[in-house]
């Protein structure tokens, strides 16, 4: 199966490793993504997904290798700084701010494009007066293209599972990634929510040109959206590849498909 080459990629991880104590989270592992592309990233309960998005966004430092973003290595930027380069992010659990409202959560996520800070932004004064006004143009398209208009006023807490999956998709997006990573965007959803989230997920790769990076359990939903896929297993990728080179590789089918499949 063929890879990408870097001119291609918008993200390189090349050689990456980490290990907690004695636990091998990854063990030398290899992707390119390419650009404007849904890559996806499966693999049993514990490959290593999550720590290897962990990584890209600066959560965890890599024992080993690289991770270049853009050509540049991203390798010890904490995560405000990779969020600055372009690379946005949600959470396997949901990381929103319960009290505030729905606008004021997506508000939030403009902080990295903010100049005068994400506080004074509430307050209507001068420069920030009209910095805030234009951010929140920004918002308010997303809260449009979300579907969200009606509960913009509303305390996120109070919000139903899937839109608050939505909610944080939504300040995500905000920063205006040229990255997305999205950490099982669909875990604990009805088939409906699911629906919905697959519809925002292909209008971001396709409408705003944005990169995605997506790990999911739900296999239908994986072969049926992405254009590449990593499959890791014990930490270690065991293939990479289109969805028909995948669904037909054995030590796939061995490792997470199912031989039924």
């Amino acid at each position: 199966m063929a890879e990408p080459n870097g001119h291609d990629s918008i993200l390189s991880v090349r050689g990456v490793s980490k290990n907690f104590g004695g636990v091998r989270a990854n063990n030398d592992v290899s992707i390119e993504v390419p650009r404007g592309k849904i890559f996806a990233i499966i693999g049993p309960n514990g490959a290593g997904k999550t720590s290897l998005l962990n990584m890209i966004s600066g959560f965890y430092v890599p024992d080993a290798g690289e991770i270049a973003f853009e050509g540049k290595s991203i390798n010890g930027l904490k995560p405000n700084e990779i969020a600055e380069h372009g690379i946005g992010r949600t959470f396997q659990n949901i990381a929103l701010f319960r009290g505030m409202n729905v606008l004021q959560n997506m508000m939030l996520g403009r902080h990295v494009l903010m100049k005068t800070g994400v506080l004074s932004s509430f307050v209507y004064w001068g420069k920030t007066q009209r910095e805030e006004v234009a951010h929140r143009e920004k918002v308010e398209e997303l809260i449009d293209f979300l579907r969200l208009n009606d509960l913009r006023k509303a305390p996120t807490g109070e919000l139903a599972y899937g839109l608050q999956k939505r909610v944080e998709l939504g300040r995500a997006l905000a920063a205006e990634p040229e990255l997305l990573l999205l950490d099982e965007p669909m875990a604990g959803m009805n088939q409906e929510e699911k629906e919905d989230m697959v519809r925002y997920v292909l209008d971001i790769a396709e409408q705003r040109g944005t990169t995605i990076v997506l790990i999911e359990h739900d296999m239908g939903v994986v072969m049926d959206i992405s254009d590449r896929i990593a499959v890791l297993d014990q930490g270690e990728k065991i293939a990479d590849g289109t969805p028909d080179e995948v669904r037909a590789n054995p030590r796939v089918i061995e490792a997470y498909l199912g031989a039924d499949h």
